[in-house]
């Protein structure tokens, strides 16, 4: 029995059947961690995500950004016009099925010392107050509120943490930081608008996980998002998007022994 971390799929599902045959993916004994945005952008975003829906126990899945998009056109509330890729899905005669396994993917899933998110972990927060943080936020995604609260998030960039914030605004602020960060001013203040790599961001900015005083560093945290970082992998993060859809990579990696398997992109 082998648990493997897989990153940023996007849609690329013939990719992700040529790495499961690579590691010898055994449906009966093996188990996936997915860091998140299984879908949009490749060609095959039904495809992958009737993968994962019908491997039941053996996909642990967390929500990325890409994901919420499908489910905020789902709900009418993003335009559907530049979505090609989506379009499948959202024609499916198992639609509904689909988007509510979907939508039942947590933030963050903890497994001891491990944690898997999309995004990262806002450096203020431990990973029990990140859980409770995140709680409610999934709640709302789920609820008859959910189309509302997206809709305000796709026009307001928050940004900066406070325990003090409340409504939607906390949630926003929740969701971009599991979802979209890449860099921080500070413990407390992502930005959102840099994608590129680390060594080029701009003065004033850090990766999530290298400002001084981030209080998750005592987990190791498995996330996807940013394939301008590419794989990296030290004691207490492991980064995997390796830009599969862009013409990269699909990567897994083992969490029993490290190992690193690398399928190159199959897609057209």
């Amino acid at each position: 029995m082998a648990t493997y971390a897989i990153g940023d799929i996007q849609g690329c599902y013939k990719t992700l059947k040529r790495l499961l045959k690579r590691i010898s993916f055994n449906r009966k004994q093996d188990r996936i961690f997915l860091v998140g945005d299984l879908v949009n952008r490749g060609p095959n975003s039904l495809d992958v995500l009737r993968w994962a829906k019908d491997s039941g126990r053996q996909i642990v899945a967390v929500l990325g950004n890409h994901d919420l998009h499908l489910l905020a056109i789902a709900l009418g509330v993003s335009s559907r016009r530049s979505q090609k890729t989506l379009e499948p899905i959202l024609r499916a005669k198992d639609r509904d099925d689909l988007l509510e396994w979907l939508v039942k993917r947590p933030l963050i899933y903890k497994e001891g010392r491990l944690v898997l998110v999309h995004a990262g972990i806002l450096p203020a927060w431990s990973i029990d107050e990140a859980m409770k943080n995140v709680h409610k936020t999934e709640k709302l995604i789920r609820s008859k509120k959910a189309g509302e609260f997206l809709k305000r998030w796709y026009k307001v960039e928050a940004t900066k943490w406070s325990d003090n914030l409340e409504g939607y605004e906390r949630h926003a602020v929740v969701l971009n930081a599991c979802t979209r960060m890449r860099l921080c001013r500070n413990l407390k203040e992502m930005d959102l608008s840099f994608t590129g790599p680390p060594e080029d961001a701009p003065a004033g900015l850090k990766p999530w996980f290298g400002v001084s005083g981030r209080k998750s560093a005592d987990h190791t945290i498995i996330f996807g998002h940013w394939a301008a970082l590419g794989v990296r992998v030290t004691h207490n993060v492991i980064a995997l998007d390796s830009g599969c859809v862009w013409g990269g990579a699909l990567t897994a990696l083992r969490l029993e022994d490290g190992a690193i398997f690398t399928e190159p992109s199959a897609e057209n």
